[in-house]
């Protein structure tokens, strides 16, 4: 299998890419501020000429993550703007030129955090309050409180029997709540397949997402683009998948199991599984 080249900083793999799509969390912050290493080497890369998307699987517009980088200490003039599941689902959602989003009806039930509508703003549909009444479910995110799937059954349920799909706009499977970690939307989304229903998802790994990425960056050859991230399942696998080099940030979701382990290139191989899932390069933090 191969094994990922471990290196102290970015500066020293530069001359092998031309564009970085980069995570957020795990990789840029952790929801309080962005870690000043990570602030450092995005400013770095800005100044060597390397064009920086930031990739997140939020279930919100592009513009509500980049306020929130802004709050968090990121400013945008040193990177060229923010592409999430959200902003994804939203343009598909708009377009309607290809499946899914071609066989949807109007009649959306919408599930999303805090009482979040900008993923439907200016959309032509109609939230409807019953999932009895909608044509398919739009599931952006979850607060803390309804996160875990299964009093989600009964209603679920109905939705599978009467076929209607869903759309998952964050394929995460957990997410930090206030006691720690709880599921986040794809837990459901997953749960509504146990149930068997049929879920769409957009978002890291999967491949609109990184579509998505390459038009926005004017389609660049896939091989000169850098996917960081921490997490092997959503960033590596689907940077991947998608003829990208990509680089795990070890600090990030998988900092206990590659904590805990002596041979730390072991400890990544045995997370990947496959080739197909080992990141090219492995960094401690996000640094320079």
């Amino acid at each position: 299998m191969t094994i990922a080249r471990t290196i102290t900083g970015l500066r020293t793999i530069a001359d092998h890419f031309d564009h970085v799509l980069l995570d957020q969390w795990g990789t840029l912050h952790e929801g309080m501020t962005v870690f000043p290493a990570a602030h450092d080497c995005v400013r770095r890369l800005h100044e060597a000429g390397k064009r920086i998307l930031i990739l997140s699987n939020s279930g919100k517009r592009a513009s509500s993550n980049q306020r929130r980088l802004a709050t968090l200490g990121l400013s945008p003039d040193i990177y060229d703007g923010v592409l999430s599941s959200g902003e994804v689902t939203w343009q598909s959602l708009k377009a309607r030129a290809q499946t899914p989003f071609t066989d949807l009806g109007q009649a959306c039930f919408l599930i999303s955090r805090d009482g979040d509508r900008s993923i439907v703003d200016e959309l032509d549909l109609a939230l409807v309050p019953d999932i009895t009444s909608a044509d398919f479910i739009l599931l952006a995110g979850l607060d803390d409180s309804v996160a875990e799937p299964e009093p989600w059954r009964e209603r679920l349920t109905v939705a599978a029997v009467r076929k209607l799909p869903m759309l998952c706009a964050n394929p995460d499977l957990v997410m930090f709540g206030v006691t720690g970690l709880i599921p986040a939307p794809g837990a459901l989304a997953a749960f509504y397949q146990r149930l068997g229903g049929r879920v769409s998802f957009i978002g890291k790994p999967h491949a609109p997402m990184f579509a998505a990425a390459l038009e926005r960056l004017g389609h660049p050859s896939p091989d000169r683009i850098l996917v960081i991230g921490d997490s092997i399942d959503h960033d590596i696998a689907g940077g991947r998948a998608a003829g990208m080099l990509t680089l795990l940030v070890g600090a990030g979701a998988h900092r206990e199991t590659l904590a805990g382990s002596h041979n730390v290139a072991h400890a990544i191989r045995q997370v990947a599984g496959a080739d197909a899932r080992m990141p090219h390069w492995t960094v401690q933090h996000l640094s320079w």
